[in-house]
């Protein structure tokens, strides 16, 4: 396949769905090794510790602007590939085989990405962007340990972590599975392997994100 028909094309364009998903994939599982730190209870020191050396390492900072790029790679090919589909379909079925064929989250990915997309906006705006400022202007870190403690006691804030993570948990359902799928890797070996994974993935890291908020807001932690 050649560069031009890599980014033009709809199988390109799913293979560049498929990469930028699983190094998403990656980041999900670093950033919620951190988060994670949390559940020490104590008092947020090995979560300082790890928020410290990936706010500050000069690899994590620049590796922090691909993932950024890839993010947005990731959100442009699905909404083109999602605005494609719906313009092939020249006419609509009588009958919806709606179950039959797909499950409703695989056809509702772009919806569960738009939903993730502004969960991220949230997330960034009262964390990640607050400390960068501080840091680009020359005034140090900000304790992202207390930033959480005090924003978790609004239960709605907890309330859009929450739902964050149930739809970032139905996106990762189908994702997981079709990047390795578009990519050749799910072979009659390997398939349900795959699969059993993905369905744990998607179950375990959106359950500690989510758990986070609701731990800091019962007072399970402080």
């Amino acid at each position: 396949m050649s560069w031009k028909n890599y980014f033009s094309t709809s199988i390109g364009k799913k293979i560049q769905m498929s990469l930028t998903g699983l190094f998403l994939i990656l980041f999900l599982i670093v950033h919620c090794y951190i988060n994670a730190q949390i559940f020490w209870n104590d008092g947020g020191e090995k979560f300082k510790e790890a928020a410290h050396f990936m706010g500050t390492n000069f690899v994590i900072r620049t590796i922090e602007i691909g993932l950024f790029a890839f993010l947005i790679l990731h959100m442009v090919q699905g909404l083109l590939l999602w605005s494609r589909n719906r313009a092939r379909r020249n006419t609509r079925y009588a009958v919806s085989a709606g179950n039959a064929t797909s499950k409703w989250y695989s056809r509702s990915m772009a919806l569960l990405g738009t939903l993730i997309l502004l969960f991220l906006v949230v997330h960034l705006n009262a964390f990640w962007g607050p400390n960068r400022l501080s840091q680009t202007t020359g005034h140090g870190e900000l304790d992202l340990y207390v930033m959480m403690r005090d924003e978790f006691q609004s239960v709605g804030f907890v309330a859009i972590y929450v739902f964050g993570c149930i739809s970032l948990a139905w996106h990762l359902v189908h994702g997981f599975y079709s990047s390795f799928q578009t990519l050749g890797l799910t072979t009659n070996k390997y398939k349900t392997i795959i699969h059993g994974v993905g369905i744990g993935f998607s179950i375990i890291v959106p359950l500690i994100f989510a758990l986070m908020p609701i731990a800091f807001f019962m007072g399970w932690i402080s």
